[in-house]
Order: C-alpha cells, then sequence, then structure tokens
C-alpha cells in the first residue's frame, strides 16, 4: 500500500503536519469508519468519517466522528440550504476520484464546500481517511479544518 495519495500531497503543500497510519481495511464491515477506530485502537469519536452529500442539488463533503450519524437537517442549516441528502457512492467515487471506503476531504479531483463536525474540533488529533482503504493521517482538527477552508458546524443528529 503506498502511503502517498493526492491527499497527502495536498497536506505535504499546505504545509500541515500529520502522520500516514494504515490498517487491514476491511471490506465486509458494516461501518467502515467504525471498523478503523478498532483497527487503529482509538476513540470513534476521534476517527472521522468523510461522506459525501447534496445540499439543495450541489454536492458537499461532511467530516464527522465515525460513531455518528448526520442530521440532514442540520446539514443542510450549515450551507444555508432548504434540503440534504447523501449522494450515491458512484457519484460519490467520480465527483472525488476517490474508492468508497478511501474518500478523503483532501485532494478530491473537484473541490466541493466541506463542513466539519464543531465538536471534533476539541479534541487535539483527529484521524481522516487519508485517500485510499485502509490508510488514514492524524492532525489537528483545526488544521484540517484550516486546509480545508471548512465550516464547522453542528452536523450529527
Amino acid at each position: 500500500m503506498s502511503k502517498t495519495t493526492r491527499a497527502t500531497q495536498v497536506l505535504s503543500q499546505a504545509g500541515v503536519a500529520f502522520t500516514v497510519h494504515s490498517y487491514d481495511y476491511d471490506p465486509n464491515a458494516e461501518r467502515v469508519g467504525l471498523q478503523a477506530a478498532e483497527a487503529l485502537g482509538e476513540a470513534p469519536h476521534r476517527v472521522l468519517k468523510t461522506l459525501m452529500a447534496e445540499v439543495d442539488g450541489k454536492p458537499v463533503c461532511v467530516v464527522v466522528p465515525s460513531d455518528r450519524e448526520v442530521s440532514m437537517k442540520k446539514l443542510a442549516s450549515a450551507f444555508h440550504g432548504k434540503s440534504a441528502h447523501m449522494m450515491k457512492p458512484a457519484d460519490a467515487e467520480r465527483l472525488t476520484g476517490y474508492h468508497v471506503g478511501g474518500i478523503s476531504p483532501f485532494g478530491q479531483k473537484k473541490t466541493v464546500p466541506t463542513a466539519i463536525e464543531e465538536a471534533a474540533l476539541g479534541e487535539p488529533l483527529v484521524y481522516i481517511n487519508g485517500g485510499q482503504r485502509g490508510l488514514q493521517v492524524r492532525l489537528d482538527p483545526k488544521h484540517a479544518l484550516k486546509a480545508l477552508k471548512a465550516v464547522a458546524a453542528p452536523l450529527i443528529a
């Protein structure tokens, strides 16, 4: 497994300090983020999952703790929209250039507005997908917020 991906390249170019962590990705896991947390020996609220959604028909990226669910109402509100729904996996792969289970908010083919769950910013370090299945980057969530030019918002149900 390569530890250099578009995501790690973007973080390096932005001068963001991070470490790379690999684990045995389980393609049959019911919830990929929780499987990653368990494999890394980390608390699920510190391992963030990257989800692709649409708000009023426009693509957005959402980063939330792996043990929580996104509130569609809060998601729409974070982007000043009326309605939100999850993007179909094939559409998410086409838009990001990553495979489901390996979607990172960093280095996507097309840059889209991104929101990070505000509670995650209270952690000193979090894990976020590094751009391939079984690869996570560990970094300060505030640095992730800045690198992504993301908004921090209450997003979880």
